[in-house]
């Protein structure tokens, strides 16, 4: 009789396997996708019913997936439901929810351990199951692991297989996506490893196994510590250049030259998305549990989540030079997603941005293609189009996200003041612009 290990093995193999996506969301979505492109039934799983009747009617809601993707698989190799009892026919189970912080900026695992709670009911024997969601170091053996076994008194390893293998998606990356993204994972055993890399060389085109889940857990929370450390570095700088009548943004674009030893980071309002302002967070509360304190990333959180009210600053400096103040200033912002060319609003700091100056009584709209309406405060918003009349309203512009299908010479000619956080305007012609760090070509 052969043992479960080899029979998934042969599954996986001749693209037999069924699997199972849990969380269909920014990360989830694509990746099911892929799965099904690679010749695999997949069945995704979603606890949000408008997103199950979106995908039903092969309509998508995330802009790196279209339509056809959707129309092309969805109940032909891709099948959605709300519906956790599919579970028992799957053998293999992936899982990709949100990993957010809670509202004492403490890391929320919740998602995780409800999924948990609803797979573990249908498990079958012999199931891998992989968490993608970004979580603490030892978190997959706490939430996943240890949970599965004492309920169903079965050993991982040998009854299931568990691996972390952390997801890896920029939104509106033309450039890289999930099929030719390296993909690194770390097994709860050698069995379990084997499986894992089996199943996702199948759909991705580098995987990295690494010793252990621990390992696979820890780069991921390294390689967004590491870009939030090196934003807070230079959104200090840009708050320093200020006083010292400096322009960051040449000053960095000076540094690039240099062919080693230097990688340019910029500055902005803050940072945003679900990965760096959470995972810095989630490593740092994780240190406290062994009495070790990180400092560094504390203060880089600190400096990074204190940039919305830095810029709020500024925009006060700059209203108070014409004789206004924010309150009752028309203002516009141009940009509300935490990134250029996407609809993702976590954790975006042009929002807060928004909220800040709303709370300070200005008399805000916004302009975002990708963002046609916005709640706050039992208020809707609507996005403004960008015509001569809506920019001359307003007292001063903000560009606060730096869309490539923005005309940016337009809003220049049209505004009275530019405050420019991104460097949009570079090259454009001005002397109406105030970018972000004081350093001003105003006449």
């Amino acid at each position: 009789m052969e043992i479960l290990k080899d029979v998934l093995m042969k599954k996986i193999h001749y693209r037999e396997a069924k699997i199972a996506v849990v969380g269909l969301g920014y990360v989830g979505l694509p990746l099911a996708i892929e799965t099904a492109n690679q010749g695999f039934k997949v069945y995704g799983i979603d606890i949000c019913k408008d997103k199950i009747e979106s995908l039903s009617l092969g309509k998508s809601y995330i802009l790196d997936i279209n339509d056809e993707d959707i129309k092309s698989h969805i109940n032909k190799n891709l099948f959605v439901g709300c519906d956790f009892s599919i579970v028992s026919e799957v053998d293999a189970i992936i899982i990709c929810v949100p990993t957010p912080l809670n509202e004492m900026k403490e890391p929320d695992v919740s998602y995780i351990k409800s999924v948990v709670k609803d797979i573990t009911k249908y498990l079958k024997a012999g199931v891998l199951i992989s968490l993608e969601s970004t979580t603490y170091p030892g978190s997959t053996e706490e939430l996943v692991v240890k949970v599965i076994e004492k309920s169903r008194k079965i050993e991982v390893g040998k009854d299931f297989f568990v691996c972390h293998s952390p997801e890896r998606v920029d939104p509106s990356n033309s450039t890289y996506h999930v099929k030719n993204t390296s993909k690194i994972i770390g097994g709860c055993t050698s069995n379990c490893l084997e499986l894992g890399t089996a199943l996702y060389e199948k759909i991705i085109e580098k995987v990295i196994p690494v010793s252990s889940i621990r390992v696979a857990e820890m780069a991921k929370l390294l390689e967004n510590t590491f870009r939030s450390v090196n934003v807070a570095l230079i959104n200090e700088l840009t708050m320093m250049s200020e006083f010292m009548d400096i322009n960051i943004w040449e000053v960095i674009e000076a540094a690039g030259t240099k062919p080693f030893g230097f990688m340019p980071f910029y500055p902005g309002i803050g940072v945003g998305g679900h990965c760096l302002p959470v995972d810095p967070v989630y490593l740092s509360w994780k240190a406290k549990k062994y009495n070790y304190y990180n400092r560094f990333i504390e203060l880089t959180t600190e400096i990074n989540e204190n940039m919305p009210r830095y810029v709020t600053n500024q925009i006060a400096d700059i209203l108070n030079n014409i004789e206004k103040s924010i309150k009752n200033s028309s203002i516009l912002m141009v940009g509300l997603t935490y990134k250029k060319d996407t609809n993702d609003l976590r954790e975006s700091p042009a929002l807060k941005l928004f909220k800040l100056l709303k709370k300070k009584g200005a008399k805000i709209e916004y302009h975002d293609g990708y963002v046609p309406s916005l709640k706050y405060d039992q208020e809707i918003f609507y996005s403004q189009e960008l015509t001569v009349a809506n920019i001359q309203r307003a007292d001063i512009t903000i560009i606060a996200t730096d869309h490539s299908y923005i005309d940016y010479q337009f809003i220049i000619n049209n505004s009275k003041i530019v405050y420019d956080t991104k460097n949009a305007t570079k090259g454009y012609k001005g002397r109406n612009i105030v970018l972000l760090g004081g350093y001003t070509m105003i006449e």
